[in-house]
């Protein structure tokens, strides 16, 4: 590698080296055109990135016939989140479209039952941006469509929804409302000043973070093969959560949350080994077989 430093190069040109990188690590070539096609940039500007990345990381790259092909021994120049990736190779490379010069990786990814819509989440998301107040109607599990009035602060992916974190001054505490329960969703013409207990540091539980330590569910025979599916270290993994989500988080991994590790079945791969650090956490309910203490209980 010479002494040129990436810092050095414009964002445009390190996006443009990093899908270089992309296309050899994952796909095991990359050609100009691709890189053209991608950014639509100048055919003499795709042939210096071919070049410049070549001349930073040459052990990552052979030429064969018109493209760069992927060296074993391979170095990568970016750090490439797993996640992003997944998303690159499964659904496209960005927003802007799908991956230049092929197809998306086969895949299989479980669809939601249900979408929020884009105006709704767009009004959300402008509110939390701007630190705006929303009026709406919400549809309750409970009471069913009723009026509310919330300050939101942050979006939730609960795994199965997505849900806005926000102070309810219909209720007069912080909660999660499903963004699919929501319509008639606009600004307040006239709210009340936001006050600092509406704000997203005065909501406790978004705020407390919960370590979770999990264990392979003593039911399986095989200990080890849980270890390896989770990137267990000496038998245990200690996840670090918000209060807020650690409900969600229990719930969508399957861990058994109860006194003696009784649920059985092969969705429990994992147990809650402290499962005395949900007291006091309002989103334990949903962990299965989570129990609160009778102090914890309304």
């Amino acid at each position: 590698m010479n002494d040129l430093n990436l810092s050095d190069l414009s964002a445009a040109q390190r996006q443009r080296l990093a899908f270089i990188e992309f296309r050899l690590w994952f796909y095991g070539a990359v050609a100009r055109k691709e890189v053209l096609e991608r950014f639509e940039v100048a055919t003499a500007a795709g042939t210096r990135d071919m070049a410049l990345y070549k001349e930073l990381a040459p052990g990552n790259v052979r030429y064969e016939r018109k493209q760069y092909a992927y060296q074993a021994g391979f170095r990568p120049l970016f750090h490439h989140a797993v996640d992003q990736v997944l998303a690159a190779l499964t659904t496209g490379w960005g927003a802007g479209g799908a991956v230049a010069g092929g197809d998306p990786i086969s895949h299989a990814v479980p669809a939601r039952l249900n979408q929020p819509s884009l105006d709704i989440l767009a009004t959300v998301t402008r509110a939390i941006a701007g630190g705006d107040a929303l009026q709406l109607v919400y549809h309750s599990m409970k009471t069913g469509p009723g009026p509310r009035e919330i300050v939101p602060h942050s979006l939730v992916d609960s795994g199965l929804r997505w849900h806005v974190r926000a102070f309810d001054r219909t209720k007069g505490h912080f909660r999660d409302l499903v963004l699919t329960r929501m319509e008639q969703v606009q600004p307040v013409a006239s709210a009340a000043p936001i006050v600092a207990q509406e704000l997203v540091a005065a909501d406790v539980q978004w705020q407390q973070p919960v370590v979770l330590q999990l264990v392979p569910h003593p039911c399986h025979a095989q200990p080890q093969t849980i270890e390896r599916d989770f990137g267990m270290q000496q038998g245990h993994l200690a996840v670090t959560v918000r209060a807020a989500v650690a409900g969600y988080v229990l719930r969508q991994w399957q861990v058994d949350c109860s006194a003696e590790a009784h649920l059985r079945g092969p969705e429990y791969r994992l147990r809650l080994a402290n499962r005395q650090v949900l007291e006091g956490v309002a989103s334990a309910v949903l962990a299965p077989g989570y129990a609160a203490a009778a102090k914890d209980m309304p």
